[in-house]
């Protein structure tokens, strides 16, 4: 009865080239041997397809010598950029994560736009490029790309730009804190002048009176007596917001439970005091004197109710006095 002899597996092996700049390893259980090199600041690995050491050997130096030489013509850096994740997967996870990052701070449209910045205009010039590989010029490269493909048919807006650039360096920020990049690019406008310099409209004073007269006018008399609500409600809030200093978005959002009438300790006036909800969170308001009178009524105002009877076939409309958790101007008269 014969037997066969099994062949003794391979052991791990190294040897140095080039000086000691090339090292040739074989693995244990593996017959080819591998080669690797640190050049230009990472390591390089390649496999040489021999098992024999002296093929290999030559092999490698082949392998660093045509290294070194595209690491003196600068093509090196660019194979090196090639690696890594690409932009598109960067969105994906900013995406993924924006939503719960975010909770409490930002609301669905803030992370709507920019899905729809990303999937309609970003991702078709960026989405394949290697992280890496999106430096400060390929930045400028999207300004002028995007310059010449606006869906108008004219150069889009510098601030339609501008939030784009703001979405790229959100998308590159969570790449940075996955370790996928060093660092961020700079994204700044090259050759920026100041932007159009304009001024918010104002009221000079006897405009201003002109403009509530016309609606007190309006509220006493409307002119049709089904309008009356709305002309009143509109009277007061010209005269809430000019006396609290409130934006448009910023009187919309008020409750009732967000105004509380007070006596002002340092002057000895009754004032509102304010819990105010913006784009930069909750703030606190003192007003003028002059909105505490136009509050009180928008608060003893009864306001039209919709309420649903399914059992008869419809919607039947009442009025009530406001709750805590009514709008202020749950209606905005265009």
């Amino acid at each position: 009865m014969s037997e066969t002899l099994e062949s003794p597996k391979p052991k791990a092996e190294t040897h140095k080239t080039m000086g000691g700049k090339v090292n040739i390893y074989r693995r244990e259980n593996s017959d080819n041997w591998q080669c690797s090199t640190f050049l230009n600041g990472r390591n390089w690995r390649v496999s040489t397809h021999e098992d024999s050491l002296g093929r290999a050997k030559d092999f490698a130096e082949d392998w660093y010598l045509a290294l070194r030489g595209k690491a003196h013509a600068g093509l090196l850096q660019k194979e090196t950029r090639r690696q890594g994740k690409k932009f598109k997967e960067a969105a994906a996870k900013f995406l993924e994560e924006a939503p719960i990052l975010t909770q409490g701070q930002r609301g669905p449209t803030w992370l709507n736009q920019h899905e729809l910045k990303l999937n309609g205009i970003i991702l078709p010039f960026l989405g394949e490029k290697h992280l890496a590989e999106i430096t400060s010029g390929v930045i400028q490269e999207y300004r002028i790309w995007r310059a010449q493909n606006c869906k108008t048919g004219g150069t889009p807006a510098r601030s339609t730009v501008h939030k784009e650039i703001v979405c790229i360096r959100q998308v590159l920020k969570t790449a940075r804190r996955h370790g996928w990049i060093e660092y961020l690019p700079d994204m700044s406008v090259p050759y920026k002048t100041s932007g159009k310099i304009t001024h918010r409209a104002w009221f000079s004073p006897e405009e201003y009176k002109k403009l509530y007269e016309a609606t007190r006018r309006r509220a006493q008399e409307p002119k049709q007596e089904r309008f009356k609500w709305e002309c009143e409600q509109l009277h007061d809030y010209v005269l809430f917001a000019v006396n609290t200093g409130l934006r448009p978005d910023e009187a919309w959002a008020l409750q009732f439970r967000d105004v509380t009438v007070v006596k002002d300790e340092a002057t000895g006036e009754t004032i509102l005091e304010i819990e105010v909800r913006g784009k930069r969170g909750v703030g606190y308001c003192k007003s003028m004197p002059g909105s505490v009178r136009p509050f009180e009524r928008l608060k003893s105002r009864s306001r039209p109710v919709r309420i649903d009877e399914p059992g008869r076939g419809g919607t039947n409309e009442r009025t009530r006095l406001p709750e805590p958790t009514d709008l202020l101007f749950p209606k905005w008269q265009r």
